[in-house]
């Protein structure tokens, strides 16, 4: 009887020492999943942390890479290649265009100017709005000429103007109209004949002429009124530029011929790499102004226009002493 008791403590002391075994077991396994499920937990928000980190960087470094395209293809628009591009496209062939008789408020006057191309204006002096139309048309970038009055063989001694040349002046009347001239017009970087088909043809008076314009800096573009004009012998013996009209515009007065006296123009540009061309305002100026408008899309493709100022440099080694200063 007292074995089975002792029998009976033992068994029981022993299951309750596996009780508390498992249970301290338990307690530590929990205690451990708990730690581990922490530290899971903790590594996941380690990753989206960096997650959101990737994203963020990812999202910087894309608008960075978008501002960097953007900005090497404004580079590339902007560069001096493409500039050199462009100029490479510009037709060689040159054309100037010299439009007469400004001074007098006359038809075309702001038609005339306010086209998109540089031309030269060559003004009449001593008229009502000769000075402001030599600095208008400066203001505007176009060449500024003389329109120097000189009597021709034929037609009326009023259409010369006031401070005309005339056969019967002597070396110093000469001299001191074409000083009153220059002084006058402002911007002026040369001279051309309006009429003058008698005077072009006078060796004593056109030597005057030329030696004050290259005393002031100034070169002559014979008009071509006269076929037997002197002005090529003396400017070449003087050392000037020998250059003058080669094409007539309005001759006839018409859009069309007009349009097609230009169309003429550019083609002998192309051939000859530039040509002098001489138009008016007047009674049918706005008839020359809008010929020259409708036709300069289809010109720029064959020439670019230029001031008779370039293209006179273009074709002499004229250096005018003094430089004309405004």
């Amino acid at each position: 009887m007292r074995n089975m008791g002792s029998k009976y403590v033992t068994a029981v002391w022993s299951a309750l020492l596996t009780v508390l075994l498992v249970g301290a077991l338990s307690v530590e396994v929990v205690e451990a999943a708990s730690h581990d499920v922490q530290s899971l937990d903790h590594e996941v928000w380690r990753l989206d942390t960096s997650a959101g980190d990737i994203k963020s960087d990812t999202g910087s470094s894309l608008k960075k890479d978008s501002a960097r395209s953007e900005a090497a293809e404004k580079e590339e628009k902007d560069s001096p290649r493409s500039e050199q591009e462009k100029k490479d496209s510009t037709p060689d062939n040159k054309l100037a265009i010299i439009i007469d008789d400004f001074g007098n408020g006359q038809k075309g006057t702001d038609e005339i100017l306010s086209l998109p191309i540089k031309i030269t204006v060559a003004v009449m002096p001593f008229l009502p709005t000769s000075k402001s139309d030599a600095e208008r048309a400066y203001k505007l970038g176009h060449d500024v000429i003389i329109h120097m009055p000189m009597e021709a063989k034929q037609g009326r001694a009023k259409w010369l103007g006031p401070g005309a040349i005339t056969s019967k002046m002597t070396d110093e009347e000469i001299r001191k109209q074409m000083e009153e001239a220059i002084d006058h017009l402002p911007f002026a970087v040369g001279m051309n004949n309006h009429m003058g088909s008698k005077i072009t043809g006078d060796e004593r008076i056109m030597s005057i002429v030329l030696d004050v314009c290259k005393e002031r800096g100034l070169f002559f573009i014979d008009s071509k009124t006269n076929y037997h004009s002197v002005t090529s012998k003396l400017a070449t013996e003087k050392g000037m530029p020998n250059i003058g009209n080669e094409i007539f515009l309005d001759d006839v007065h018409t859009v069309k011929h007009v349009t097609k006296q230009l169309k003429s123009a550019a083609e002998q540009a192309v051939q000859n790499k530039s040509c002098i061309t001489i138009g008016h305002v007047g009674v049918f100026g706005e008839r020359t102004a809008a010929a020259l408008k409708g036709s300069i899309p289809e010109l720029q493709r064959q020439v670019q226009f230029v001031g008779i100022q370039e293209l006179v440099q273009d074709k002499s080694s004229w250096k005018p002493n003094p430089l004309p200063s405004y």
